[in-house]
């Protein structure tokens, strides 16, 4: 049995790991063993837990969840299903627009086997939430070669963590790592700072990943398939096994050896004058791509008000023409009944709130006042 869990930190932010021994690897974090990002945020309390068959089962689940919004994690640590559907719908499934729905067998009725830290199990989600029933691709690895600056790699790490991206590999950067320089630029993002993992080469780096994608500009003297970050990101998306985007140093990109190692190259169609990208420019192209079709969602925003009562707009409207009418604003005779009708047209269409209307009356009785005398 492995396990997908979700801890809170004591900054109040939340991490997100698997194991095969849930109680081990919860101690550890507890005691400070546990390398990485929770040994700086003491204590840490377990919020929730779910249990797969398999290691890479729990591992599609760890990096789907770490994609999530804070809502979308609250709400599956309080097992509010219907906030969880509710955050679900303002996304596109890229999966279930690509993929036929698969027929769960009776075993798999549900999908993800969530289970509270009280150990009572949750009902059924109705949302999208890793499933047994499919195996999600997991999300491509971030390979930077040769990077000159600390501060590029920290941008990128945030430009990583904005779009869901944890896994930064690097390859024989140029200061060395850890780099102490890589951190403010990172915003926050130190969770994939402390647990990006060096290699000598680009080979090593991507040993593991069957699909590999080069950034640069086309090769003339290559013939490989060239994709725009859209493109790569469907490919990325439908192709099972793991994949890798391969960004170049900064001052040069990509060497034609590191392109020869990539199954395809991605570029982007850009001024032919001024075609330069900065390194975490090139990462926010790609990770926003994969990102759109990856369960991030937008931030909820205000529900906007209702529209006023007809009573409440009826009286702004007979204010302002009681403040006109000795005005003579609706004059001459003829025009008196047009004019009125299409003031009223004007102050209809907005759909005016409560709050609205009250903030207009106000401006109309501070006009119908003495000015105020300056002090």
């Amino acid at each position: 049995m492995f396990w997908t869990y979700i801890l809170k930190c004591a900054d109040e932010s939340y991490y997100t790991g698997h194991t095969e021994d849930l109680e081990l690897r919860i101690a550890q974090h507890q005691s400070g063993e546990w390398p990485g990002y929770t040994q700086s945020r003491l204590p840490v309390e377990l919020v929730w837990c779910a249990d797969f068959p398999s290691r890479e089962q729990a591992l599609a689940s760890e990096l789907r969840i770490k994609g999530w919004s804070r809502a979308k994690k609250d709400a599956l640590i309080r097992s509010d299903w219907e906030a969880i559907e509710r955050l679900a719908r303002r996304q596109t499934s890229f999966e279930t627009k690509a993929q036929p729905e698969a027929s769960p067998s009776p075993q798999d009725e549900r999908p993800f086997s969530p289970h509270s830290v009280r150990g009572e199990e949750a009902p059924k989600p109705q949302a999208e939430v890793p499933s047994r029933t499919t195996t999600p691709v997991a999300p491509p690895v971030i390979v930077l070669v040769r990077p000159q600056l600390g501060e590029n790699i920290g941008k990128a790490a945030r430009a990583m963590l904005n779009f869901g991206l944890v896994e930064m590999r690097l390859v024989a950067p140029r200061d060395g790592w850890p780099n102490p320089t890589a951190g403010p630029p990172a915003a926050g993002a130190d969770e994939v700072l402390e647990k990006a993992e060096v290699f000598d080469t680009l080979a090593e780096a991507v040993a593991d990943c069957a699909h590999v994608y080069a950034t640069t500009v086309r090769k003339r003297d290559m013939t490989k398939p060239v994709f725009t970050p859209e493109q790569a990101a469907r490919d990325i998306h439908t192709s099972p096994g793991r994949s890798a985007l391969v960004f170049g140093p900064e001052r040069s990109g990509l060497d034609t050896g590191d392109v020869a190692l990539a199954r395809a190259i991605v570029t982007v169609p850009v001024n032919p004058d001024f075609g330069s990208l900065n390194l975490a420019q090139a990462v926010v192209l790609c990770a926003y791509e994969w990102s759109k079709a990856s369960g991030l969602v937008l931030p909820e925003g205000e529900e906007a008000l209702s529209p006023a009562p007809q009573d409440e707009l009826e009286g702004l409207i007979g204010h302002l023409e009681a403040m006109l009418e000795p005005k003579n604003y609706f004059w001459p005779e003829i025009r008196v009944d047009v004019n009125r009708r299409t003031l009223r047209n004007v102050l209809t269409r907005p759909g005016w709130n409560h709050f609205e209307i009250r903030t207009l009356r106000g401006v109309l009785s501070f006009l119908e006042k003495e000015p105020r005398k300056r002090d």
